[in-house]
């Protein structure tokens, strides 16, 4: 079936007695047994498995082409469940320009645990220069946060295999409809669900997809179900509900993330706009290569300094300054301040979440606010 075929009927796991199309909400947190102790409905206990969630990780599954997925309660927890499944010592080469939330796990929680190195992973030779002995996970983010660097998943994939290193992407400001990395190598993919599998800015989630399920997801599972970061039932039938719709979003987003773009990198307060749907980014080509759309993120950069930034985004009437991204609403926030003293981000740069409002009154906005 096709995305937009999945993403509507693969949730559908249960025939309910009552004839419900859509899954119900079970809110029960424990199963019966029967006579043998074992439990005919598939289900134990809440924190191990849930029918909404198992529905929620079945469609995800198979959006990205995955034998597994694993649902939790956090984007961040999906990513610190990878990182605990590696065994103390184990060396992770991570992007330069990584989720800050991310980074800054790597940096507190695991910096006696894990040893790391953050690098430009769109220069291959320094990837391939970066391995160890002990290097045990590739972690790629594509397109990246919040400069929409853009790293090509295929020659990554190459890289890590023939080292014999797991290969992780995380891919949330593409969803499953524009880029799928299992298909072109990866060995897991992230997802923060808060992000445009939700789709509303009212679910918190991450989920991570296994291309098989080796030794190592056994030891993922194994932190969902015993550490028990899963997300409710009520957040997994929500999640399910949103992507039911998540194909035809991401066309709006897509569509207002380019037209965005273009209005930016052709005002005269905008010194540079960073999205891969620009023939101008520097990784364009690899973009059109491995995705099928470009989203809805994109950052640029404002003349002036820091101040002038914050000036902008306060401006605005339309877009909402929040944290967050893939909402129907269009978000904007002057990035740099959200992350804190040590962040690298430029001071000048603004980050936008394309919404799916008319692009006309989005351009408006923003022309008031840059004008």
């Amino acid at each position: 079936m096709k995305p937009e075929t999945l993403a509507i009927h693969a949730s559908n796991l249960v025939k309910s007695a009552t004839g419900d199309v859509t899954l119900p909400i079970s809110l029960s947190t424990t199963f019966f047994r029967d006579e043998d102790g074992a439990y005919p409905g598939g289900h134990m206990y809440s924190r191990v498995s849930n029918p909404n969630r198992s529905a929620l990780e079945n469609t995800i599954a198979q959006l990205e082409f995955g034998e597994d997925a694993a649902a939790f309660s956090s984007g961040n927890t999906a990513g610190m469940a990878l990182f605990q499944s590696l065994k103390p010592g184990s060396h992770i080469i991570a992007p330069d320009d990584m989720y800050w939330g991310f980074k800054k796990q790597l940096l507190s929680i695991f910096a006696d645990i894990l040893e790391f190195d953050f690098i430009d992973q769109t220069d291959l030779k320094l990837v391939q220069a970066s391995i160890k002995p002990n290097t045990k996970l590739i972690w790629v983010e594509t397109p990246s946060n919040p400069l929409l660097k853009v790293t090509d998943i295929e020659a990554i994939a190459k890289i890590a295999k023939a080292a014999q290193i797991t290969f992780a992407c995380d891919s949330t400001f593409a969803s499953p409809i524009l880029q799928n990395p299992i298909l072109l190598g990866a060995d897991i993919v992230m997802h923060s669900s808060t992000k445009y599998l939700g789709g509303h800015s009212d679910i918190l989630g991450g989920v991570l997809i296994t291309a098989k399920k080796d030794a190592l997801w056994e030891v993922i599972k194994n932190v969902q179900q015993i550490g028990g970061a899963v997300p409710s039932p009520f957040d997994c039938f929500l999640l399910t509900r949103s992507i039911k719709t998540l194909a035809y979003r991401m066309k709006g987003h897509c569509e207002n993330g380019k037209k965005l773009a273009e209005f930016l990198k052709n005002h005269a307060q905008v010194v540079d706009v960073y999205y891969p749907g620009l023939s101008s980014h520097p990784q364009h080509d690899i973009a059109k290569k491995q995705m099928k759309d470009f989203g809805g993120m994109l950052s640029f950069l404002v003349k002036g300094d820091g101040k002038m930034a914050k000036k902008v985004v306060n401006k605005v009437k339309l877009f909402a300054q929040a944290t967050s991204l893939g909402g129907v609403e269009s978000l904007i926030e002057h990035r740099a301040s959200v992350e804190g003293p040590d962040t690298k981000t430029p001071k000048t740069l603004i980050r936008v979440s394309a919404g799916l409002e008319h692009i006309d009154d989005l351009i408006a906005d923003l022309e008031q606010a840059l004008g």
